[in-house]
């Protein structure tokens, strides 16, 4: 029932939009530029030469296609489909900005004003034309540069058509970044398109609600994705230029949720400047972080321990993020993991300890299998999450399954036998099993030793009447679990001390050795690195500590220190 009602929601979605489109171009269409337009969206030069060379790696597919209109490619996935109708490719051609670039650029945009301008297609969404009228104003001089007085009237035509759809349909965007995209486009559009005007004030309006309802007191979005915020918050400082820039004082609210955001991703953000990669979300494309935070202007962090969910520990150069809230629940969690109690390491600029990361663009299998808890860097009962998928609905384009059920209580305090040490806490196996996790991690001061104990136990009456149950019931065999260390695919490890340790290998040089008490079975076992931008997983490995609870409590005691013998290390790259 929950797949049809999704799917009718999502069919009367697209007639709507559709019929928005189609009445928008009937409209009175823009006719200039109110001032000449800046570009403020950051391109990769390496990927404008692969456009141009006709390999075009979008949402995890390569299709290559030498002298093939981009609208001519086939279409193997909705992600790339949308990916292609966004326009983001037209930063990779301006940051390439030779002739040729110039070309392929205006080919692609007016061949989509000649195939979709009169309101077909799948790139008639709220979402997606705030995207791409963001990207056609941005990139204007380049897509103008020769053209005819005709080709320039087709254009404006073009923006100003989605513009109007952007004034009938942005409420319709989901909430959060997408709408924060249509409202942006729309934004963009009011004050720069001649004769769009009347549309600016209704949209600055819409947008200061919006930051009130989705960015939290903390600086933190519903998805609890890091990457998705980073994304919130370009927007937020774009909108805020754009103002600036049109002689508008941008309005307090927007400038307060850009103040918030900016110290949370601040503590999101690794020591080799990438961002966490929980719930979905990448380490963000390089250099877009430091851009972003460097054009709030705000340079604070949060004294606050605890950002967006997360809890971030530095120690020296060594910097850790660990996932401590309940996942996100309900739409928010369409593409949410069971991660709680993960957490991520990195030395300098190399990360050690990772999470797998999503798999969305690798396929609905590997995106599914990626959301696991056995994907983490956390302890995790066989055949079980932390939190459990829902089954799957009609999201945008795409199937996805919600979180269904979650940790009941996330909870952290700090260590008292330690100044520097955190205890951390979840009962999302007590339904299942009876059991809660317990993690408590001391990183210390210099940054060269992680300490850590992962308990996994029955704690009140209740759970211990239903461990002994799954205890009788599985032969008093006892609960089986993991404990599992992810390793980025660039570091090299190898069983150590007859099997009773682990050597890890920086590309610094830096040499890192994992140590247990003994009390479970260590094994190094293959991994997969789901990457962004690559079209399939790499390679990798996991350090896996297995037990079993047998006595209503397990606990298990491990360490990673640097060694002593390569001081030097430390300062390489």
């Amino acid at each position: 029932m929950g797949r049809d009602i999704s799917g009718s929601t999502a069919r009367l979605g697209t007639a709507l939009n559709r019929l928005a489109a189609a009445r928008a171009g009937r409209s009175r269409p823009a006719t200039g530029f109110v001032s000449q337009p800046e570009p403020r969206t950051i391109g990769s030069f390496a990927k404008g030469r692969q456009l141009i060379q006709g390999n075009f790696l979008f949402a995890g597919f390569l299709i290559q296609g030498p002298g093939v209109a981009i609208w001519d490619l086939p279409m193997p996935d909705p992600a790339f489909e949308e990916a292609l109708q966004g326009c983001g490719w037209l930063d990779d051609l301006a940051a390439l900005s030779d002739r040729e670039a110039r070309l392929r650029a205006q080919d692609w945009v007016f061949g989509w004003i000649d195939r979709f301008g009169a309101g077909h297609g799948p790139g008639w969404t709220p979402d997606l034309t705030g995207r791409r009228v963001i990207r056609w104003i941005n990139h204007a001089i380049l897509l103008l540069n020769g053209r005819d007085r005709a080709d320039s009237d087709r254009f404006f035509r073009a923006l100003g058509q989605q513009t109007i759809f952007l004034s009938k349909r942005w409420a319709s965007a989901a909430p959060g970044l997408p709408r924060f995209e249509a409202l942006t486009g729309l934004i963009f559009a009011g004050l720069a398109l001649t004769g769009m005007e009347r549309y600016a004030e209704p949209a600055i309006s819409a947008l200061m609600g919006e930051c009130a309802r989705q960015v939290d007191s903390e600086g933190g979005i519903a998805t609890r994705n890091p990457e998705e915020l980073l994304e919130v918050l370009t927007l937020l400082t774009w909108a805020a230029e754009a103002l600036q820039i049109a002689g508008r004082t941008p309005p307090a609210p927007l400038l307060e949720a850009i103040a918030r955001i900016a110290p949370t991703l601040r503590s999101l953000r690794h020591t080799d400047g990438g961002l966490a990669r929980f719930h979905g979300g990448g380490g963000g494309k390089e250099g877009h972080l430091d851009a972003a935070l460097s054009a709030t202007g705000i340079r604070g962090v949060r004294r606050e321990p605890v950002a967006m969910g997360f809890v971030r520990m530095q120690g020296g150069r060594s910097s850790l993020i660990i996932d401590a809230a309940r996942p996100p629940r309900g739409a928010a969690s369409a593409n949410a993991h069971a991660s709680t109690l993960a957490f991520e390491l990195t030395s300098g600029r190399r990360p050690m300890i990772v999470n797998c990361g999503s798999g969305a663009q690798f396929g609905r299998d590997w995106h599914r299998a990626g959301r696991a808890t056995a994907s983490h860097s956390t302890l995790s009962i066989h055949g079980y999450s932390s939190s459990r998928l829902g089954p799957e609905r009609l999201f945008g384009r795409a199937p996805r399954a919600f979180l269904d059920k979650t940790p009941p209580n996330v909870w952290i305090r700090p260590d008292d036998s330690s100044e520097t040490g955190m205890i951390f806490g979840h009962d999302g196996y007590a339904e299942t099993h009876g059991m809660t996790h317990i993690r408590e991690l001391d990183l210390s001061v210099d940054g060269r030793e992680l300490r850590g104990r992962d308990t996994l136990g029955a704690m009140t009456t209740g759970d211990i009447a239903r461990f002994n149950q799954i205890f009788e019931h599985e032969g008093l065999r006892g609960i089986p679990f993991d404990i599992r260390f992810h390793l980025h695919p660039d570091c090299d490890a190898t069983l150590d001390m007859g099997g009773h340790a682990v050597s890890v290998a920086l590309r610094s040089g830096e040499i890192w050795v994992f140590r247990h008490d003994g009390v479970a079975d260590l094994a190094l076992e293959p991994s997969v690195y789901l990457e962004k931008g690559r079209i399939r997983p790499r390679p990798s490995l996991q350090i896996v500590l297995s037990s079993r609870v047998l006595d209503r409590m397990c606990q298990i005691g491990w360490t990673f220190s640097q060694a002593r013998d390569n001081p030097t290390a430390i300062h390489a790259p």
